[in-house]
């Protein structure tokens, strides 16, 4: 196979759908917490706000400015995200990470639509922009829960 071929596989419809249609791509009016994380290899951020009642994420926003490959992993957990704990969130992220680096299994549902992203195991200098929306929920979920015990 060709780069160019490997980069259509990469790039491929699904992919470029879900980059297209990323839900909860606003940030919220007075989150308990918020957290921006970006990516140095490829100047990549997302910033995510969130509210936590119960130990579950009740209200989700984010902004996404990352390539179609981030966009797309923005656009499955903004879709999957609302009512997860602290522990599914840090299980997807760490599944994903398996899945990129360790050609571990796609993660478990509800963040199973991160699968999509498989073909990019092979583009390293990805890894960080796809990781970036679950590493930003996760470190804006620690901040509410200090906010919280405040």
């Amino acid at each position: 196979m060709t780069a160019e071929t490997d980069l259509i596989k990469l790039y491929s419809q699904r992919i470029l759908a879900l980059a297209a249609d990323i839900p909860h791509l606003e940030r919220l009016d007075t989150p308990m917490a918020s957290a921006r994380k970006r990516s140095p290899l490829c100047g990549s951020t997302v910033s995510v706000d969130l509210d936590v009642e119960d130990g579950r994420i009740t209200r989700f926003g984010q902004d996404v400015k990352a390539c179609a490959l981030g966009q797309a992993a923005a656009a499955v957990v903004g879709a999957n995200v609302i009512g997860c704990t602290r522990a599914e969130v840090e299980a997807a992220r760490d599944q994903l990470r398996a899945m990129l680096k360790e050609n571990g299994p796609p993660p478990a549902p509800p963040f199973d639509g991160l699968e999509v992203l498989a073909p990019a195991r092979d583009y390293k200098n990805r890894h960080a922009s796809i990781l970036l929306a679950l590493e930003a929920t996760l470190e804006a979920f620690d901040a509410a829960e200090a906010a919280a015990c405040a």
